[in-house]
């Protein structure tokens, strides 16, 4: 199993806009067959080192990953969405 995390600092980390970013990634589900678990979370705490919202994510192998990279819902409405409403995003890969 290969587990993808990702960190999202937003520009405008308005509730708002954090509901809405939280809703988009959530819209994955059921529309990406590659992908087995799916998570995303909007911090608590809120400190200056937190990060906004986090993605985690999960695939049988690391091909099933990277189809979900090119997915035309992930790679056409996801990824440019996210591009737009964040000023940093980190990820990490690992295997389970």
């Amino acid at each position: 199993m290969i587990t993808h995390i990702i960190f999202f600092k937003l520009s405008d980390a308005s509730p708002e806009n954090l509901a809405v970013t939280q809703g988009k990634l959530l819209s994955m589900q059921g529309k990406i067959p590659q992908l087995r678990h799916l998570e995303a979370g909007i911090d608590i705490i809120r400190s200056e080192r937190s990060y906004d919202i986090a993605l985690v994510t999960k695939f049988d192998s690391l091909d099933d990953m990277q189809a979900y990279q090119i997915h035309p819902y992930h790679a056409g409405e996801v990824l440019p969405h996210m591009r737009s409403v964040c000023s940093s995003i980190v990820a990490v890969d690992y295997q389970d």
